[in-house]
């Protein structure tokens, strides 16, 4: 889906496909080294049981016991981009408004349903920040992502919910908040602001992009609104069994872990890309998600002889509020990190 040049369509893992597959991946955004071992293990026991129909309940009471809410204000989903598509076609909106820069699939998925799109545009100058006035006052729908995907920038708390009002939905996409230590400026967990609607991802932290699995949590008679959109056991039984891994008191420690580690990395990478700063490169910063966004003169030259030397990177030209000046670029390991500085100073040296 193209619309105004920006292919709504156009994710990560479009460049680690068929000539990309051998590329090292600092374009896909979900951590390596991941599914754990023992997640795989706990996935692969389920799979004496396909013979039942999926029974999503003792997941879905797992997910609201992780967050001290109750079931009904949960829904599991495949991923949560199905859930960006049960928004769009279930509820009732008439304005719905997308923060932007970020992951263009809640626009594309609003637009499929008829809809027609209001865009608030971030501004680099401003750090990208959120800015609350911006945002048509007759939205009744509002989009915004903590932290935002590809920006890696996080909203303040208090900023994203001085967009509530009563009778609009804000929608917050929390897909990478447990890349964050401590879910700084989470959500999830909130039920004192008024239409919020917190999606949250499994496959980013656990590396389950294949198996799709997320989940929406609201009040209890929007998560019935959606409930109703789905089909009859939209989530499969291996699916629910990653759920129920992955919100356990190991996994939740394991990933608070994971996020110290990430943001040590995070810091790493960063700290390479600003010593190109003398060749126009620039990070947007602070970076708090597991990518970061760069800013470089000649940015589809520059990816193009990235991948010439081995390593995939995200163009950012297909996020509305970004040119073709725009990469994302992933958090790795030291080594990883490293091999692709070594990359960028070759290829900046030949321009």
């Amino acid at each position: 889906m193209h619309t105004d040049g920006h292919d709504l369509r156009h994710h990560g893992d479009s460049e680690v496909r068929d000539d990309g597959a051998a590329l090292v991946d600092l374009a896909v955004n979900v951590r390596a080294d991941t599914p754990p071992e023992w997640l795989r293990e706990h996935i692969a026991a389920s799979l004496t049981g396909l013979a039942a129909y999926p029974d999503g309940r003792e997941a879905r009471a797992a997910v609201a016991a992780r967050h001290g809410l109750p079931p009904e204000r949960v829904l599991l989903t495949a991923g949560a981009a199905e859930a960006f598509v049960l928004i769009a076609r279930a509820l009732k909106v008439r304005r719905p408004v997308v923060v932007h820069p970020q992951f263009t699939e809640p626009e594309a998925a609003l637009r499929d349903a008829g809809h027609s799109v209001g865009r608030v545009l971030l501004r680099e100058e401003d750090g990208f920040r959120l800015d609350a006035a911006a945002v048509p006052e007759d939205a009744d729908l509002v989009v915004v992502g903590n932290p935002t995907n590809p920006t890696s920038v996080l909203h303040p708390a208090d900023s994203i919910t001085r967009l509530a009002r009563i009778g609009r939905t804000l929608v917050v996409d929390e897909a990478f908040i447990d890349a964050v230590p401590g879910e700084r400026e989470a959500l999830a967990a909130r039920t004192d602001v008024p239409g919020l609607v917190v999606l949250r991802s499994l496959t980013k932290t656990w590396g389950l992009a294949g198996l799709r699995i997320g989940y929406v949590l609201g009040a209890p008679e929007t998560v019935r609104e959606l409930e109703r959109a789905q089909p009859l056991w939209p989530v499969s039984t291996p699916a629910l069994a990653a759920a129920r891994a992955c919100v356990s008191s190991r996994a939740v420690a394991e990933a608070a872990h994971a996020a110290r580690r990430v943001a040590v990395e995070r810091a790493r990478l960063v700290a390479g890309l600003e010593g190109f700063a003398g060749d126009g490169v620039r990070v947007v910063g602070p970076a708090e998600g597991p990518f970061v966004l760069v800013r470089v003169a000649g940015a589809g030259v520059v990816r193009e002889r990235l991948r010439g030397l081995g390593y995939a990177v995200r163009r950012g030209d297909t996020f509305p509020g970004l040119g073709a000046e725009w990469i994302r670029v992933a958090v790795r390991d030291r080594g990883t990190t490293e091999g692709f500085l070594r990359a960028l100073g070759r290829v900046l040296a030949s321009a």
